[in-house]
């Protein structure tokens, strides 16, 4: 079933029940199975299909390694928390950081720490923010927008050693492969860089709510967030309890982190240089970060165990925590499985088809840098994933580019810049899941508030697109 609109009503479904419900996980169900049921055209058929999606995104090699990095990483957490180093660290933090500005500082300054990969950025700095947002009685979403443009929005940015650059590379390969352009793949990729207009506002706005911070009336904003963590948090009264009587030890903090952050570089280099690379940044560039982020804190795991019983922390406590933090991270798991799910039933409906010939070839070429971002935003918002967005739109992106006359680089920015939009602001990406995870928000909420932001951040893009559709060539 092919060029259809039939393909949208799964993301209508599920952008619909999660505004009506206030929860994402329900609309999912419900979208896929629609989904799988159009596909088939029989309900019983339809319901084994949705199954089939499922398993078929768990037999995905990628897709696991995800899921492996997000429990793995969710137990270290928890190891760390029962042995006290988050909360030593978060001690000694908030003796030095005493104001909402001081946070927000503090998460640009752990930018160059962990800038690889937006799920290990936002899982390793995470729950320490947490705490500290706790201590000092701040607005989680203001810090948690400014954690997610701070990691989506400077990442994208990065010509080198970051998990996007060999995949948006070889998108743009991709694209202009049998098309005799005289531009290599990376010199189109780095010029697009200056025209990913989107991530450029977005980090602007995100460094003037860090220096100029907007006051709110006293007890405007946390009033919600006393009560949404009251309600999230009731059943877990006897565990947290217990964390608050564990004694504070920095150590237990910093030496896992140091070794992950280690290994995580190391591999990087080794797994690059054994793929062909004659660099660093080569290397970096061409390794496969899922798997050596999983690798890496697999390998840390261990050491950190060994570490915390020679330090004579109690084994069975460990374990324990280990699985009650990875068994916290299930709930961001369980939304991308179905997501993942759900993109397959769309794609068997046709949705690349008809998004690709919706549009036509009709554009001028001044337009087509602003309709494709325009066009990729609001698909990249309804599907959550800066990476599925650049798949469907980087050949229609350039095709068009070369068919219109339009500027190459700047259109590839623009698609660069949609699923900037879709992956900060959308309530199904995986940032936006992971942050509001972690801080404990509402994701529905928590998702309305980054949009309010990320439209103002769109509406200058899109101006700035058509901008440049007039004066660069």
């Amino acid at each position: 079933m092919n060029n259809t609109w039939l393909s949208l009503i799964p993301f209508l479904i599920v952008i619909g029940m999660s505004i009506w419900l206030k929860n994402i996980l329900p609309g999912l169900v419900v979208g896929i199975l629609v989904g799988s049921i159009i596909v088939s055209a029989d309900l019983l058929a339809g319901t084994e299909q949705s199954v089939a999606y499922i398993v078929t995104t768990l037999s995905d090699e990628t897709n696991i390694k995800i899921v492996g990095f997000l429990y793995l990483f969710g137990g270290l957490v928890g190891m760390m928390n029962i042995a006290g180093g988050i909360k030593g660290f978060s001690e000694w933090a908030g003796r030095r950081i005493r104001s909402e500005r001081g946070l927000l500082l503090f998460i640009w300054i752990t930018l160059p720490f962990t800038f690889m990969m937006p799920m290990f950025r936002i899982m390793m700095i995470g729950p320490i923010i947490k705490s500290l947002i706790k201590k000092m009685n701040l607005s989680k979403q203001k810090v948690g927008m400014t954690l997610d443009i701070s990691t989506e929005s400077v990442i994208v940015l990065l010509p080198v050693a970051t998990a996007f650059v060999g995949f948006m590379v070889s998108l743009v390969e991709g694209g202009i492969s049998g098309l005799n352009l005289d531009m290599s793949a990376y010199e189109i990729f780095l010029l697009s860089i200056l025209f990913n207009f989107y991530a450029i506002i977005m980090l602007l706005i995100g460094i003037f709510q860090t220096f100029w911070p907007r006051r709110k009336k006293q007890g405007q904003e946390q009033a919600h967030t006393d009560l949404e963590e009251e309600e999230h948090e009731f059943h877990r009264m006897g565990i947290k309890k217990e964390l608050s009587l564990v004694k504070a030890q920095p150590w237990h903090l910093i030496f896992p982190v140091f070794l992950l952050l280690a290994f995580s570089l190391f591999l990087l280099w080794q797994d690059g240089m054994a793929q062909g690379a004659n660099t660093i940044f080569e290397a970096f560039s061409m390794a496969d970060a899922t798997f050596v982020m999983l690798l890496a804190v697999f390998i840390t795991l261990v050491l950190t165990f060994v570490f915390y019983i020679i330090r004579r922390e109690k084994m069975n406590e460990i374990l324990y925590h280990f699985y009650d933090g990875g068994n916290q991270m299930m709930e961001a798991i369980s939304l991308l499985i179905l997501i993942w799910a759900l993109t397959l039933a769309a794609e068997d409906l046709g949705f690349s088809d008809f998004i690709g010939h919706s549009l036509g070839s009709f554009l001028p070429a001044f337009l087509t840098p602003a309709a494709i971002f325009v066009l990729g935003s609001v698909v990249g918002y309804f599907i959550g994933s800066s990476w599925g967005t650049w798949g469907l739109f980087m050949p229609l992106g350039i095709t068009l580019a070369v068919s219109t006359g339009a500027s190459i680089p700047l259109t590839v920015g623009a698609v660069f810049a949609s699923g900037a939009f879709g992956a900060l602001t959308s309530p199904l990406g995986d940032t936006t899941i992971t942050t509001a995870s972690i801080l404990d928000m509402d994701l529905v909420d928590y998702a309305r508030y980054k949009l309010k932001v990320s439209a103002i951040g769109g509406v200058i893009a899109a101006g700035l697109f058509i901008a440049g559709g007039l004066f660069v060539q």
